[in-house]
């Protein structure tokens, strides 16, 4: 499990680490039942104080995207997360509005976008040829 902090955006790292560990589960690069690093190691990893780690699992607990499992460590929710979907749709959200900016900026319509993203999705169905 790879999570990458900042202390420069203004984000808690406890909110980083729950924001990270959420997207893993929902682009399903963390799979249900994997077992997530202990609170010291992911710390050690990430050097931050263990209470964070604690309070970012918690967090991610209470969500239903892991659970806990008396002395044998943080797992992946078995069911997945509850928010997975709404997860995946709030982060394609995200890069839709930045394209739409980019694409606003440099006077490329909506119509433009959609006819360029229909032919990019087609280069990518399986069987067809890649340029």
């Amino acid at each position: 499990m790879h999570i990458r902090i900042t202390s420069s955006d203004g984000i808690p790292i406890y909110l980083q680490i729950v924001n990270q560990v959420k997207y893993l589960v929902a682009s399903g690069r963390l799979s249900p039942g994997e077992e997530l690093p202990p609170i010291r190691v992911l710390a050690e990893q990430l050097l931050v104080n263990p209470n964070t780690v604690a309070r970012a699992y918690r967090e991610l607990e209470m969500a239903g995207a892991v659970t806990k499992r008396r002395t044998a460590g943080t797992y992946v929710s078995q069911r997945g997360s509850p928010l997975e979907r709404r997860e995946r749709l709030r982060i394609l959200t995200e890069r839709v509005d930045a394209l739409l900016a980019e694409a606003r900026q440099m006077d490329v319509t909506v119509d433009q976008v959609f006819e360029l993203i229909r032919r990019r999705d087609e280069k990518m169905q399986p069987g067809e040829k890649q340029e």
